[in-house]
C-alpha cells in the first residue's frame, strides 16, 4: 500500500533559526518559557506565512532560540510580534538562513504540533 498523497508546496520555502547565549541576558530561560505559554505562541499563530516556529532551549549550556519555517523568503521578512530582543536585550548571536531542501513527518501518534513542549506543561 503507497503512502497517502501528499501535498507539494512551493520549492520557496525558507527556513530561519536564531540563538542567544543567555549569560548576559535580562531574562532566564524560565521566564521566556512563561512568556511563550501567556503570550507569543498565539501571537505568533496568526502570522500570515509562516507554515511552523519552534522555540528552542539548552538549559545545560544556557542557550534560547528558535527555528522558523516559512512559505518563502518574502514572507520572511516581515515584522514580527515577537517580544524577545526586547526581553533578552540584545539581537541574537547566531542568525542562520536556509533553503529549505526537504521535509518529512515520520510515524507518531502526535497529529498537531501547536502546544507542545515545556511552556505548556507548567
Amino acid at each position: 500500500m503507497s503512502p497517502p498523497a501528499r501535498r507539494h508546496y512551493s520549492c520557496g520555502m525558507f527556513v530561519r533559526t536564531v540563538m542567544w547565549d543567555m549569560a548576559s541576558s535580562k531574562v532566564t530561560i524560565e521566564e521566556l518559557r512563561a512568556y511563550l505559554a501567556t503570550e507569543s505562541v498565539d501571537a505568533f499563530s496568526q502570522v500570515s506565512g509562516l507554515v511552523l516556529k519552534q522555540w528552542v532551549a539548552d538549559p545545560d549550556r544556557n542557550r534560547w532560540g528558535a527555528i522558523y519555517l516559512w512559505e518563502s523568503r518574502d514572507a520572511a521578512k516581515q515584522p514580527l510580534p515577537s517580544k524577545a530582543r526586547e526581553m533578552i536585550g540584545r539581537d541574537p548571536d547566531e542568525v542562520g538562513e536556509f533553503d529549505l531542501e526537504a521535509s518529512t513527518t515520520g510515524t507518531t501518534n502526535i497529529r498537531n504540533l501547536d502546544r507542545l513542549g515545556k511552556a505548556f506543561e507548567i
